[in-house]
């Protein structure tokens, strides 16, 4: 008999392996995508303890997220929308190519792939949806514009799904995590930034946990995961752009630009 079957998007490392690890625990069967060949060590870990697939993707191609979705054996009982990506730098000096690559991943692929599995949930009537915001959604991303813009659309997004889908059994989870310890940093070339180089960065299995948790209460939102965080996420509610605006450009700025 099959268990139910969790999709993770965005799962080689980071807050996505987490989540996976999470959905395999509580005896999910997995589909787990990323664009790094990882994703298959990823697999051969897990399967040890349950049914995975996994499957190397590049999601900024819509039909990259079409062969997602078909390549699904079953309607997902959960899926975490997971993938993203950023760059810091002022927005004149960044390559069109990859603001739009940002855009692409974040946001569009993210709209495309849960448009096709909510859809099935909710013909199902079930099924469980996480989406990776950011506790900068709250914040304009002075020096970070792509990258911020867009997390706020992401919780917006999940926000007025979690509104709309009330009483169908689909649940809609945003998770707003600070910043985190994964690869992220690397990979928007921050790692000689204040905020890539802060010592006490928030673990991502504890961010993973959190966001797991209010996902299986189908919780609206949640800021995770350390006490700092959650601050930030408080103090950003009532700040005024301009002060939120000025903070972020003095925490992404690389140390060799001051």
């Amino acid at each position: 008999m099959n268990q139910p079957l969790a999709v993770v998007t965005g799962a080689s490392s980071g807050i996505g392996l987490e989540l996976a690890r999470l959905f395999a625990a509580d005896g999910y069967d997995l589909f787990l995508v990323a664009d790094e060949t990882g994703i298959y060590d990823v697999a051969d870990e897990l399967s040890v303890t349950t049914t995975v697939e996994a499957l190397q993707a590049d999601l900024r191609q819509p039909a990259e997220v079409e062969r997602v979705y078909e390549a699904l054996s079953r309607v997902p009982a959960a899926i975490a929308l997971n993938a993203g990506i950023g760059r810091a730098g002022r927005f004149v000096d960044g390559d069109t190519s990859a603001d739009l690559d940002i855009v692409d991943l974040n946001v569009r692929s993210t709209v495309h792939l849960a448009k096709l599995v909510l859809r099935d949930m909710y013909d199902a009537g079930t099924g469980r949806a996480l989406f990776t915001s950011s506790i900068v959604a709250m914040m304009p991303g002075s020096y970070q514009t792509m990258y911020n813009a867009s997390k706020s659309f992401i919780q917006s997004f999940a926000v007025g799904l979690h509104d709309e889908f009330r009483g169908t059994g689909v649940t809609v989870t945003a998770l707003m995590p600070g910043a985190t310890d994964t690869e992220f940093f690397r990979r928007a070339s921050m790692v000689d930034t204040p905020l890539g180089r802060l010592p006490f960065k928030d673990d991502p299995a504890r961010t993973a946990r959190q966001g797991y948790d209010a996902l299986v209460r189908g919780d609206r939102t949640v800021i995770a995961s350390s006490v700092l965080s959650k601050v930030i996420g408080a103090t950003a509610k009532v700040l005024p752009d301009s002060a939120k605006a000025l903070a972020n450009r003095l925490i992404v700025t690389p140390f060799g630009d001051r």
